[in-house]
């Protein structure tokens, strides 16, 4: 097992062996602090915040939990192990050994591959920076801080193979992926969902939950690739990742319990008498599930994708859990792919590679699904006949062959005037999200509460009880 140092920049990748590549980290940290003092978690950054910082690759006791200051935590570099005679598991190099450098005529893309991953990190943290400021309950706040800190150690990641790997293009790179703001109209993040704004904890919740998630998949298949340091990267990031989803699956389970058992207590389940209540409805959930759920499949990109066929080939990126497929070459196979044309929905059989994209996208639907089946038994639970439900792929979408085609929740293909009509049925609305921004005005800052919109969790963090005081904020 490797070991972790405690250089400047903590890491298990002998940094300080190379002092030309230490140096060049250590000159961009700066710009990564004031990045963070800048555009991380709005009016906390002194505040004590009980977090957990990687201190070893090892599955068991790899974190430490204690009290840190933001700006102060330890971000670091962390591969996992690598594996000893570990070859290519797939595409038209499979059997060959992994690369530990960069093969020439694949440096391109692999640099946007790695790019493309880090821009989501300071993205998702950009994102979030103004929700402290109406945090339903201090175990919540932290829970935020923690997945920012981590969103943050994933940037460093990603820098890292740029430095080591890329020379002064991956400089360039890592330079610039300090300098793109989500939502800046002039200079925007590269993927649509880390511009959408989330400035409310239901999308807070959503965004973990569904955007997350499909960083844990894009994750899966990078572990698979045949440039050995990427994959190690990225299997160790999977570690960090699994909170973030934790985090949305349960955020919207305690936010679907509290709304059920109130409708169930009240005998209410109109949502004009539920918002008196001062509860988020579920049919207002159902919309902010539509949205955050369609904004997060375009990250997937196209069904059919010449760029994806050739990540596979290249043995580049795999699809998730790989070993569980039994044709690791994909030449023969077909995938069977709904295509609209002219206003009808044809059947297609696509070439497999070409639909490597929707194979991962599949995995991502079924691994969303049984979230959502939990939400829904926690609502049935408290004998509430109300069902959550994903929408269509073909619904709300901006990538691939159905953008620019208008379809109802249940794919149906509908005109661009029935879609204007009805939208605001499907997604929040401007009223909807006030609504919801109105819930949130004032911040839970007393370990002891907790927002009357969302029920209390069932258990603390690393045996602390709920209310233990995981933020200690504006003290001195």
């Amino acid at each position: 097992m490797s070991t972790v140092n405690s250089e400047r920049i903590p890491n298990n990748v002998h940094l300080s062996d190379d002092k030309r590549l230490q140096r060049a980290l250590e000159a961009w940290q700066p710009s990564y602090i004031q990045w963070w003092r800048e555009m991380g978690p709005s009016g906390f950054q002194e505040d004590d915040v009980f977090l957990r910082t990687a201190i070893s690759v090892d599955t068991d006791g790899w974190a430490n939990f204690d009290y840190v200051k933001m700006p102060d935590y330890r971000w670091g570099i962390f591969l996992a192990d690598a594996a000893p005679g570990r070859t290519i598991g797939f595409g038209d190099n499979m059997g060959q050994p992994v690369w530990q450098q960069v093969p020439g005529e694949h440096r391109n893309t692999l640099r946007r591959l790695i790019v493309t991953q880090g821009d989501t990190e300071p993205a998702s943290v950009e994102q979030q920076r103004m929700l402290g400021q109406s945090c339903p309950s201090v175990y919540d706040l932290r829970n935020l801080f923690q997945v920012n800190v981590e969103e943050g150690r994933h940037l460093w990641a990603m820098v890292y193979l740029l430095h080591s790997y890329f020379g002064r293009d991956g400089r360039e790179e890592a330079e610039a992926l300090l300098q793109r703001r989500s939502g800046d109209p002039d200079k925007p993040r590269m993927l649509g969902a880390f511009n959408e704004p989330c400035t409310d904890w239901l999308s807070f919740f959503m965004f973990t939950f569904f955007t997350d998630r499909d960083g844990k998949f894009q994750l899966l298949a990078l572990a698979e690739s045949g440039f050995d340091p990427l994959a190690r990267t990225t299997r160790f990031m999977l570690t960090e990742e699994a909170h973030h989803m934790f985090v949305g699956e349960t955020g919207m389970l305690r936010v679907c319990d509290r709304t059920a058992q109130m409708m169930a207590e009240h005998k209410k389940d109109q949502p004009e008498d539920l918002r008196k209540l001062g509860l988020i409805d579920l049919p207002t959930i159902q919309k902010y599930l539509n949205l955050w759920f369609t904004l997060s499949l375009d990250l997937f990109g196209g069904e059919i994708s010449s760029n994806a066929a050739s990540f596979f080939a290249s043995g580049l990126k795999g699809r998730a859990k790989e070993e569980q497929f039994e044709d690791h070459l994909a030449l023969a196979g077909t995938y069977a792919m709904d295509v609209p044309k002219d206003g009808r929905i044809e059947h297609e059989d696509v070439p497999l590679r070409n639909a490597m994209n929707e194979v991962l996208r599949d995995a991502y639907v079924e691994d969303c699904q049984r979230g959502v089946d939990k939400w829904n038994r926690t609502i049935a639970a408290h004998g509430i006949s109300f069902e959550l439900t994903l929408p269509s792929r073909r619904f709300h979408r901006h990538i691939g062959l159905y953008a620019g085609v208008y379809a109802d929740p249940q794919g149906n293909l509908i005109s661009r005037e029935q879609w204007e009509a009805r939208k605001d049925e499907w997604l929040p609305s401007d009223a909807d999200k006030a609504y919801v921004r109105g819930l949130m005005t004032r911040p839970v800052y007393d370990p002891k509460q907790m927002a009357s919109w969302i029920a209390p969790p069932k258990q603390g963090i690393k045996g602390r009880p709920v209310d233990f005081e995981y933020v200690r904020h504006g003290q001195a």
